[in-house]
């Protein structure tokens, strides 16, 4: 006599599927099953939790403020936290901070220069600039 048992009828949360998250820096991706559904910020955060808890290396924090989430094979835009994970269609991903542009006055000419970008050849360059007025 065989026993079978019924199987519940549990409302669907739609379809679920594996994705690769690579964070620059890191040696390899993370990996982990999301549901189609899912907000690209809660995924952002599952994943910085993954990778926290691993243990790897660079450090990267827990603002998700600080860092955005790109598909390689959609273009240069990277997806919104408020868009679903599934409506791009792509399961491979690339995690990377925000670029910061910090702002600094320089005290000569008063004009706003980004801080730490360029080299140091650019900034001999603009300190033996010669101002000439023309009047």
């Amino acid at each position: 006599m065989f026993i079978h048992k019924q199987k519940k009828n549990l409302p669907s949360k739609g379809k679920r599927f594996l994705i690769s998250i690579t964070v620059l820096g890191s040696a390899g991706p993370i990996r982990f099953v999301v549901n189609e559904d899912d907000l690209v910020g809660a995924v952002m955060d599952t994943a910085m939790k993954s990778y926290a808890r691993q243990g790897r290396l660079p450090v990267l924090g827990s603002d998700l403020n600080a860092f955005m989430l790109y598909s390689p094979f959609a273009g240069t835009q990277a997806l919104l936290p408020c868009e679903k994970i599934g409506s791009a269609g792509i399961r491979d991903f690339i995690l990377c901070k925000k670029p910061q542009i910090e702002m600094a006055i320089t005290g000569d000419n008063n004009k706003a220069s980004p801080k730490g970008s360029g080299s140091l050849r650019a900034f001999f360059n603009k300190s033996l600039h010669v101002k000439i007025s023309f009047h």
